[in-house]
């Protein structure tokens, strides 16, 4: 009974977890490694002590998910080309029913964000994602990072100033991003070059990711008039036999393009001002895999 009621309360801070070493490491794979080792430490441990699973579990969790991301940045070094985060599956209709926090939930995850919060050392996005993704106290924070309040505060104010100076502008109204999404769909099958070139901002870039298993290209695509023109090219030489849906990934409308039965390509885009600022396409295999039931 004590094991089984170990489990229960794991699994009530499952999603927790998982949303903070998802949000630290960028990968779907890496996130769930993280807490299973959670859950072999929580299972293992004499919970006699701990009054507050939750806080245990998170600070726990975070510290896993630092150690894993040093380990990981030291790998993307050598990656082959543009590096994005892997697509998550997300439903934030479920994870933050009120519209508020929705938007909050839905920018917390971002594919552009996290993208940014990659210029962050370890403990520098672990406190920015305790505090902004989660809304954690800073004296909570500092008994997770075992760092003193000050120092802290310091490190969120270090975090806030990068990611504020990284971060893209986007708008998050579902509606419009759907309907520009659709858009480019048409324009780009389409081969509607004009079409195209409209819908995207003077500056608008295309970044790749295939991490050298998949045909992308391996520099990022800058000006509306070069990424239009590569979109027409793809859709000129590669959609045989691909098909195409609507999903919502990472708080927002994506592209999922399915060939043979398998997910091939995800397409998402950075929208502000009525624009499309960036596209993200990630064609990595290893990155699409949690979304084969998707």
């Amino acid at each position: 009974m004590l094991t089984d009621h170990a489990t229960e309360v794991f699994e009530d801070h499952r999603p927790v977890l998982h949303g903070v070493a998802y949000r630290m490491l960028g990968r779907v794979a890496d996130a769930e490694d993280v807490v299973q080792e959670a859950w072999l430490r929580w299972s293992a441990t004499d919970r006699s002590d701990v009054r507050e699973p939750r806080a245990y579990l998170v600070r726990v969790t975070t510290r896993l998910a630092i150690d894993r991301l040093r380990q990981v940045q030291a790998r993307r070094e050598s990656y082959v080309g543009p590096w994005l985060p892997e697509p998550l599956a997300t439903d934030s209709r479920v994870a933050a029913p009120d519209t508020a926090e929705r938007a909050v939930f839905a920018e917390s995850v971002t594919l552009a964000l996290l993208v940014v919060m990659e210029s962050l050392s370890p403990l520098e996005r672990a406190v920015f994602v305790l505090r902004e993704a989660f809304g954690h106290p800073y004296a909570e924070i500092a008994a997770v990072l075992d760092r003193s309040e000050p120092a802290v505060r310091q490190l969120a104010g270090r975090a806030r100033r990068h990611v504020e100076d990284g971060r893209p502008r986007f708008d998050v109204d579902p509606q419009r991003q759907r309907d520009l999404t659709e858009r480019f769909m048409a324009a780009a099958a389409g081969e509607d070059l004009a079409g195209l070139v409209g819908l995207l901002a003077e500056d608008a870039r295309l970044v790749g990711d295939s991490g050298g298993k998949a045909k992308a290209p391996l520099r990022i695509i800058e000006t509306a008039d070069k990424v239009s023109r590569f979109l027409i090219g793809v859709t000129r030489t590669g959609l045989a036999g691909m098909e195409y849906a609507l999903v919502e990934l990472n708080g927002g409308i994506a592209i999922l393009a399915h060939r043979g039965g398998r997910p091939d390509s995800v397409i998402q885009l950075d929208v502000a001002e009525g624009r499309i600022q960036t596209v993200y396409v990630v064609r990595n295999p290893d990155k699409l895999v949690s979304l084969t039931r998707t």
